[in-house]
């Protein structure tokens, strides 16, 4: 009788799981899944702890899924890639695996490890086998000279091209097997990482959850969302990114689900926005894939790598803390700091402001995002930083600098999301939160938050003699 193994990442669900459907065609197959904890490979990654915890409790869930299939989740820790595919090897030695299913991941470091895990497997007689997790395989997506797309909105058009030619389909949850459901689970232990709690209300965890979250959404919220997506203080994405990046979702089932609801979606404007941020994950995603340097701290523009940062320890100190004096950016930071999770408008501005006017590499202020999101992710994560450093794809020309005080005007004109995350400015007038400190001065009252760390008209002017020297 042949065994089936199932190699679990950041797909951790039985619905439009392509390698589990594909290790269950054969009814008679006794099928096993994995998992396999890397700490030093996640602590080289930068994983937030938030986004550990809400890792293990998803191997938890999927782990009862599975038992409910008849399906055992094994799981094992090891410290980095190349610890793992020696267990991997182990694990189907000792399980006399003969065939071995996952989906792809497509960073640097993961493609090397799955070729090294096929080629050393092959050796043993197991028969490898991979799927592309996406929308759309990388690759897929092409210009008319059969290169990948520098540029998202020709990127994007093509993509919708590709998508009315033929819909990726989604494959079912596996039916039960012989010996469902499990009356005993194999041990799931906590990993060697660090955990940090995290707002279960906001990003409760679970296949089901994610499911029925992403049904609601993709009913009115879809809808309203092309408007209420850039105010903050409003309730207006989607959250689903946490589930996307851990695999609990996949963007199939979101581009399933919407087109259920609105089966115009490509075509209404509305409903398409935001089915083109799903495109734009995929567009960082296929970017990995062309240009593999991106995963190695590598801008795309490489006249920009002659910028002369700033080291300023202070100054970055304050950024990340929330006290730089520009109140939409320290109640963004000090969001990110509590929840792991920012409205993706402030991630541009908190981004601009340590690029911009603090002159601080942006590579600094990718990593720290990565080690505090909840749904970080490097495809889109280094892919906005870049964009806010105008060193990557379809970038904004280097001399557009955000002015974090009229951002906060344009898009918290209330204040709304200000005074929730900074309780200190509760007594400053609606029409003086922006600049509280004037208000300050001029009343002769005393707040308990600082002054602005640097002028952001000095700032402009020091950033563009930095970029136009790099540019020379």
């Amino acid at each position: 009788m042949a065994t089936h193994l199932v190699w679990m990442r950041n797909d951790l669900r039985i619905h439009d799981n392509y390698a589990l459907h594909a290790a269950c065609r054969d009814e008679n197959a006794t099928v096993l899944a994995l998992y396999i904890a890397t700490p030093e490979q996640w602590r080289a990654h930068d994983m937030s702890a938030k986004q550990a915890a809400f890792i293990y409790q998803s191997v938890q869930d999927v782990q009862q899924s599975l038992a409910d299939k008849g399906i055992p989740l094994h799981y094992l820790q090891c410290d980095d890639f190349s610890a793992a595919v020696e267990a991997l090897k182990d694990f189907c030695q000792q399980h006399k695996v003969d065939r071995l299913f996952y989906n792809y991941q497509h960073e640097v470091n993961e493609r090397q490890r799955d070729a090294k895990a096929e080629r050393e497997l092959y050796d043993l007689d197991v028969v490898s086998q991979g799927f592309d997790d996406g929308l759309l395989p990388p690759g897929s997506v092409l210009t008319g000279n059969r290169e990948m797309f520098k540029v998202f909105t020709p990127f994007s058009k093509a993509f919708v091209r590709r998508l009315r030619e033929g819909m990726p389909e989604c494959a079912p949850a596996p039916k039960p097997r012989n010996r469902a459901p499990l009356q005993e689970k194999p041990a799931l232990k906590p990993f060697d990482y660090p955990q940090e709690e995290f707002d279960e209300e906001l990003f409760p965890a679970g296949e089901k959850t994610a499911i029925q979250r992403l049904r609601e959404f993709c009913q009115q919220p879809v809808v309203d969302y092309a408007a209420k997506r850039d105010t903050p203080a409003t309730d207006g994405t989607s959250r689903l990114s946490v589930y996307l990046v851990t695999g609990v979702l996949s963007p199939r089932q979101c581009l399933h689900r919407l087109l259920r609801e609105h089966p115009d979606a490509l075509e209404n404007e509305k409903t398409f926005t935001w089915l083109n941020e799903l495109i734009w994950r995929e567009f960082y995603r296929h970017l990995l894939v062309a240009w593999p340097a991106l995963c190695k701290h590598q801008p795309f523009i490489g006249w920009t790598k002659n910028v002369r940062w700033q080291s300023n320890e202070e100054q970055l100190t304050a950024w990340q803390q929330g006290k730089t004096g520009y109140p939409i950016v320290d109640a963004a930071m000090r969001q990110l700091n509590t929840l792991g999770w920012m409205h993706n408008r402030l991630r541009m501005i908190t981004a601009s402001f340590l690029i911009k006017d603090l002159l601080i590499d942006w590579r600094i202020g990718e990593r720290y995002f990565m080690s505090q999101l909840i749904d970080g992710d490097l495809a889109a994560n280094n892919g906005g930083w870049q964009w806010a450093a105008s060193s990557g794809n379809d970038a904004a020309p280097y001399f557009r600098i955000f002015n974090p005080t009229t951002q906060g005007e344009r898009f918290d004109k209330q204040g709304e999301f200000i005074y929730r995350w900074l309780p200190e400015l509760k007594d400053v007038p609606v029409q003086h939160i922006h600049q509280p400190q004037e208000w300050a001065k001029k009343n002769g009252v005393r707040l308990d938050y600082p002054p602005q760390i640097v002028d952001h008209k000095e700032a402009r002017k020091r950033a563009l003699a930095a970029y136009e020297a790099a540019r020379k």
